[in-house]
């Protein structure tokens, strides 16, 4: 591991106080010339390191760039040794895991990126993913045996993950808007796009890829006018946290999940914060969504134990969607 990497991990794990450049060499074995070309190459990446005399070096306050070494520390001891990946640029984290786990990666892998040119959503969509101004992971998983039969669950366990994470780490009250969407303030934060790759000969699920995007902050500028009245942020001006925070505590929470599928203790919560229950929604679950006569019309009632969302359409009948798309605004 390097110096660098090494000086990080310090300054990731005690930002609550200054280390003397002296402390770091003498943790470290190194010299302090070492520290001191480390920090100035931490600042080239844009890591913000005040120094001063008699003081030494802290992480400023407003610094915010993704690395393992601001997420690890906060992530829970039993999920510590599981490897994360920060890259500045990919064309999806989800197509980035995907890669990995074909050269054999391990179950748990994590891979962050600061901004990506082909961000991926649900049916071919894409997912806008400015620099800097999100969360864009994805997660792998290698289910066994027992837990293929759950898998289906894995995107709810996620919604209710980074819901329960944006709760505990902001303080704030997001929606789930079935099947994959988190909304708050009534617009969307985060969107998840969950892709298995089945095993040609035996048929079973080999390995499942968990994407979550999160719209963490405004981008300067503000989005594009097509994304304008639908798309927010979690975050509020004055409100912000390190982004490292907030993505240890989704991962906590969708590790401990994952874990527990076959239990369903998440369902609880997807249903009390679901924002379609009782709600007239209009739905489709053909291929054409921009063909009017493809939608119908219900009222959702409630989440099945598989994570369906139960309808009940206009002439009484009840319909389960596993699929589909769904939306609360009326066609005119």
């Amino acid at each position: 591991m390097s110096v660098k990497t090494e000086v990080l991990k310090l300054l990731e794990t005690n930002r609550d106080r200054d280390l003397s450049g002296q402390d770091i060499a003498d943790r470290l074995g190194v010299t302090r010339a070492a520290v001191w070309k480390a920090v100035k190459a931490l600042k080239q990446q844009g890591y913000r390191v005040d120094a001063a005399n008699n003081r030494g070096y802290r992480l400023s306050g407003d610094n915010d760039v993704l690395s393992a070494e601001g997420i690890t520390p906060a992530l829970k001891e039993e999920y510590r040794e599981r490897e994360i990946c920060v890259c500045p640029c990919v064309d999806s984290t989800n197509q980035e895991v995907k890669r990995r786990a074909l050269e054999g990666a391990r179950h748990g892998l994590v891979v962050l990126a600061e901004s990506q040119t082909a961000g991926k959503g649900r049916k071919g969509r894409g997912f806008f993913s400015p620099v800097g101004t999100g969360i864009y992971m994805s997660v792998l998983f290698r289910p066994d045996a027992g837990q293929s039969k759950d898998i289906v669950l894995v995107t709810t366990a996620a919604s209710v993950a980074v819901c329960r994470a944006v709760r505990r780490v902001l303080n704030e009250e997001p929606e789930i808007k079935w099947v994959n969407d988190v909304y708050l303030r009534g617009k969307k934060i985060c969107g998840i796009l969950t892709e298995a790759v089945s095993d040609f000969e035996s048929g079973r699920i080999d390995t499942v890829v968990v994407g979550i995007g999160i719209n963490y902050r405004v981008p300067e500028g503000g989005y594009p006018a097509e994304l304008r009245d639908i798309v927010g942020a979690v975050c509020t001006q004055g409100q912000e946290v390190p982004r490292n925070t907030l993505a240890a505590a989704v991962l906590n929470e969708l590790y401990e999940l994952y874990a527990g599928l076959s239990r369903r203790t998440f369902l609880d919560d997807y249903r009390r914060w679901s924002s379609v229950i009782g709600k007239e929604v209009r739905f489709s679950t053909g291929v054409d969504y921009d063909n009017p006569e493809e939608w119908e019309y219900g009222t959702a009632l409630d989440i099945d134990e598989n994570g369906g969302l139960i309808v009940q359409l206009r002439d009484g009948e009840t319909r389960v969607l596993r699929t589909g798309e769904i939306t609360l605004r009326p066609v005119y």
